[in-house]
């Protein structure tokens, strides 16, 4: 298996074509939209939080992303990973995933930490879709510093 082929395993073409937690719900703290102006690829993310502090809990995470199978596979896979943990461990999950993005892969990623998300990596090894894949760990980020701005208001 070349390594191209490598990079959409199974897992990624699962989370694409059934994304778990999709679509835009209320009530929300945040909404941000990114784009990825190299290849078009957009997403709308809402976070809702019990409390925008380290303390609070992220109570949902949903979307709407338009773009490729990376894209989109990783916005399912974020909101998996991420509602129900407290702030705190979310950006810890966010901030390891980030790392093992940037580590061209070198960095396996900590399975138990980024749950299927550690299925994305091998994108790390393609720079064109590094961006790609964190597109929705970088709208999620905004999202909560919103949400900490507006003191969990929208």
């Amino acid at each position: 298996m070349s390594d191209l082929s490598s990079l959409y395993t199974g897992l990624i073409i699962e989370h694409d074509r059934r994304p778990h937690r999709a679509g835009l719900r209320e009530p929300y703290a945040a909404q941000v939209h990114h784009v990825n102006p190299t290849c078009g690829d957009e997403i709308t993310l809402r976070l809702d939080v019990d409390r925008p502090d380290d303390d609070g809990t992220v109570r949902d995470v949903s979307y709407d992303a338009i773009g490729c199978a990376m894209s989109r596979a990783s916005a399912s896979m974020l909101a998996d990973q991420l509602t129900g943990l407290s702030v705190a461990q979310a950006v810890d999950v966010v901030d390891s995933f980030e790392m093992s993005m940037a580590s061209r892969g070198k960095d396996p990623g900590n399975e138990e930490l980024l749950g299927d998300a550690v299925a994305l990596l091998g994108a790390s090894k393609f720079p064109a879709r590094v961006k790609c894949v964190l597109l929705p760990w970088k709208a999620f980020r905004a999202a909560l510093l919103e949400a900490q701005a507006s003191g969990g208001r929208a």
